[in-house]
């Protein structure tokens, strides 16, 4: 990836900072909008549980693969060139929703979309580690609410807007927030230049800590994705109207963001990221049980507990695995690896729900694979030990202390 110097003292790091949420904003509406209008599409579109799994797996699939050659994207074109272009995608994978009223439609753009999201979140993590230095994770935490941000409006507002205005609108509306971003990306990054390309690294294929950290990731996101994709139909076949239903993803989402925001202020009280980690996935394993236990007497306790569990362990996740690394130029390919086989695991979880649902009429059975998997989650906590780096090149685990 070519290296950023340093803007003119005119170039307003709030305007950095403001493009980065920006940007975050658009990465999830194209898929947090389907949940709340899904029986409305099931409806017009013949849309099934399982098509409606592939709406989340296809976006979530590309973002993984995309990811994952995000070493080879860094150098075939800049951080600025390639956001700002990732994002002019996303807007109009969202804009051809208002047109194309078919299964087709809806899984061309999941896909197209997809590979926007990913060209972004392939470019991103290097950018704002360069950026902003010692303030990068409080960057990522920043980047991450940003999506969260975006999920949440999109939950919140797909049903009225397509009681309101059609369904084609409420898929589509997202576009204008994407040419927004374009606008705010471009001027913050318009005095950047590239130098010399920095060395490159291959993928970690042969370690077993970038492993970890992608088994880590990848089941982390997974309850995200799943949440993000199932929670309002769960409700709605729970007898909620589609507008409530989409209000609680959309709940769930803005204690994500405050979840998110303030782990920016508290990270640097915990020098030993695990304390952190037992506590959020702790609030998980209490969320999804309260999902299958009792939805409906425990649905605000159960919104809560989700909301601050996924909302901390996304951002978190991605900050533990940065933090394996000194140099800042493998940062790319280890969060490539981390996030391209982490997006791919998490993929499936939505289309197994589908198939779950469309099989069972019923969604305990997905709540109970994702309760488990939180459980693995917290055995592989004790592993990620403070100091703990890896080294480029060879990826070879220096282990803290040592």
């Amino acid at each position: 990836m070519p290296a950023l110097q340093d803007p003119p003292v005119r170039h307003s790091r709030l305007l950095i900072w403001l493009a980065i949420f920006l940007i975050g904003l658009n990465l999830r509406p194209i898929m947090a909008a389907i949940g709340p209008v899904l029986d409305t599409l099931k409806l017009n579109v013949g849309l099934t549980d399982v098509g409606a799994g592939f709406l989340t797996t296809l976006p979530v699939f590309a973002m993984g693969l995309v990811a994952l050659f995000g070493g080879v994207l860094q150098r075939w074109i800049s951080p600025w060139k390639g956001v700002g272009l990732a994002v002019l995608v996303i807007a109009l994978a969202s804009l051809i929703r208002g047109f194309g009223h078919s299964n087709e439609w809806l899984i061309l753009t999941a896909a197209v979309g997809g590979v926007g999201i990913a060209v972004v979140q392939a470019l991103m993590p290097a950018y704002i580690k360069n950026r902003l230095g010692e303030r990068a994770g409080q960057g990522m935490a920043l980047f991450t609410t940003g999506i969260m941000a975006g999920s949440a409006v999109a939950a919140g507002t797909a049903a009225p807007f397509a009681e309101w205005l059609g369904w084609p609108f409420a898929l589509s509306v997202w576009s204008a927030l994407g040419l927004i971003a374009a606008v705010v990306w471009r001027r913050s990054t318009r005095h950047l230049a590239p130098s010399p390309a920095p060395q490159r690294f291959a993928l970690p294929v042969r370690s077993r800590r970038a492993w970890f950290l992608l088994l880590f990731f990848g089941i982390g996101t997974s309850a995200y994705t799943l949440v993000l994709a199932w929670l309002p139909p769960f409700y709605t076949q729970l007898g909620h109207s589609p507008a409530f239903s989409g209000l609680l993803l959309g709940v769930l989402t803005l204690i994500e963001v405050g979840a998110g925001l303030s782990l920016s202020v508290v990270l640097p009280r915990f020098p030993d990221r695990r304390q952190l980690l037992f506590t959020v996935l702790a609030l998980g394993v209490a969320g999804f049980l309260a999902l299958i236990v009792a939805p409906n007497a425990l649905v605000w306790p159960a919104i809560v507990a989700l909301g601050l569990s996924i909302g901390t362990m996304f951002p978190l996740a991605l900050i533990v695995t940065m933090e394996h690394l000194d140099d800042e130029r493998a940062a790319g390919a280890l969060m490539g690896f981390v996030q391209g086989g982490g997006y791919i695991l998490a993929s499936l979880m939505p289309l197994v729900a589908g198939m779950i649902r469309q099989e069972t009429a019923d969604l305990t059975n997905a709540w109970l694979i994702m309760l488990v998997g939180t459980g693995v989650q917290m055995a592989m906590v004790p592993f990620i030990l403070p100091g703990d780096r890896l080294v480029p090149g060879s990826w070879r685990l220096a282990r803290a202390g040592a």
